[in-house]
């Protein structure tokens, strides 16, 4: 599961994979090390065409997941000689959200998988957890911009933490799928859907799923290098240290 990821490049380097987009002055600083329920930004279809949003990552949990866990908190509550009200329990059980999406023939998912829900969630790096703790992978020592393919829905009211209680958001996550062999050396159960062509992020933002449910794929053995170990965040030494070596002002991909 990739729940741990990078993204410090700019607009323009996401155009060069997808480019039809409205940044709408989006304030985009470098993001070495995101994590669920952090904001970051996706290219999303909306109304009025693909925008660039910083958006919460996590979407909603199924309704099974969340009674699940609210009816463990009531027996433990219940255990106590507590009195509960079930049907509030239930409503402000906290979800944390579910960053990595797999199986898209859950009817959970399903209302999510159409053109209108489709975004593109732009990263360098992503990590996977391993021995010597976390291994980054990226396509080379450059961490050119690539895609996970993203769903997202908007303005989703649930309860992510007890203590901000009930939130009205927008919240996305992304595909996974079986790993390739470099990711699967280090995680054998999942990597992230990833798109890196402009003909692939098209149809992904355009076409129905019939069509694109085939990028629900690995990518081809030895497409990724391990770039980083052991770290939090992940990124050329002039972006994590900027103080020190301030970025270029150039896109490297």
């Amino acid at each position: 599961m990739c729940n741990l990821y990078s993204h410090t490049r700019n607009v323009e380097a996401i155009r060069k994979l997808f480019a039809k987009f409205d940044s709408g002055g989006v304030n985009m600083p470098p993001q070495p090390g995101i994590y669920p329920d952090y904001a970051a930004p996706i290219v999303r279809n909306e109304d009025g065409g693909p925008r660039l949003a910083m958006t919460r990552w996590g979407m909603p949990s199924s309704k099974k997941a969340l009674l699940e866990a609210a009816t463990k908190r009531a027996d433990k509550l219940r255990a106590k000689n507590k009195e509960v009200d079930f049907d509030w329990l239930l409503r402000m059980e906290p979800d944390g959200g579910t960053t990595n999406v797999r199986n898209t023939s859950s009817s959970h998912w399903k209302r999510w998988l159409g053109v209108e829900s489709r975004c593109l969630v732009p990263f360098n790096s992503f990590a996977e957890p391993g021995p010597g703790g976390n291994h980054w992978f990226a396509f080379g020592e450059e961490r050119p911009t690539a895609f996970f393919a993203g769903i997202w829905c908007p303005q989703w009211t649930s309860v992510r933490k007890i203590k901000t209680g009930e939130e009205t958001i927008d919240l996305y996550a992304f595909l996974t799928t079986e790993p390739n062999a470099e990711v699967g050396a280090i995680h054998p159960k999942a990597m992230p859907v990833i798109l890196t062509t402009p003909e692939e992020c098209e149809a992904w933002m355009t076409a129905p799923w019939e069509q694109v449910r085939a990028l629900q794929r690995p990518l081809p053995d030895g497409s990724l290098d391990i770039v980083a170990r052991g770290v939090k965040q992940d990124g050329p030494s002039e972006e994590l240290f900027p103080a020190v070596a301030p970025p270029a002002q150039g896109d490297l991909f």
